[in-house]
């Protein structure tokens, strides 16, 4: 599959595709024999794993780190889970934050409801 239609596909552009080959994200694409680069299924999950580790933040340098290792194979899986659940606790107090920030803005939207249905309600009140 041509990097074109990978990027229409995962939503990552042709660029940052490139990049990700370049800084060993993904590894070495298979190229055709002209040289286009010539995606295939297991290139599609790993892109797929970087974009989903990527949302949950998972820095650059760890996610390689992560990447690195998996390509040392099983003896490393250890250290592999390690990466994972460091960045778990990070992900859930980032979670927490956010979640305290929507509770915030649930709170003030609710104070300015009620402060509108208070003043509906004295507007109805004055003209009855």
């Amino acid at each position: 599959m041509r990097i074109s239609k990978v990027s229409e596909l995962t939503g990552v552009s042709a660029d940052t595709l490139r990049y990700y080959e370049k800084i060993g994200l993904i590894p070495t694409v298979t190229r055709s024999n002209n040289g286009i680069r010539d995606y295939q299924d297991i290139d599609i999950k790993r892109i797929e794993f970087i974009k989903c580790m990527r949302r949950a933040g998972l820095p650059v340098k760890a996610l390689i780190e992560y990447i690195e290792l998996v390509q040392q194979g099983n003896q490393t899986i250890e250290l592999r889970k390690e990466i994972l659940k460091t960045h778990r606790e990070q992900f859930i107090s980032k979670i927490k934050e956010l979640q305290e920030t929507l509770d915030l803005i649930n709170y003030k939207i609710q104070v300015y409801e009620e402060a509108v249905l208070k003043r509906e309600v004295d507007i109805i009140q004055v003209e009855d």
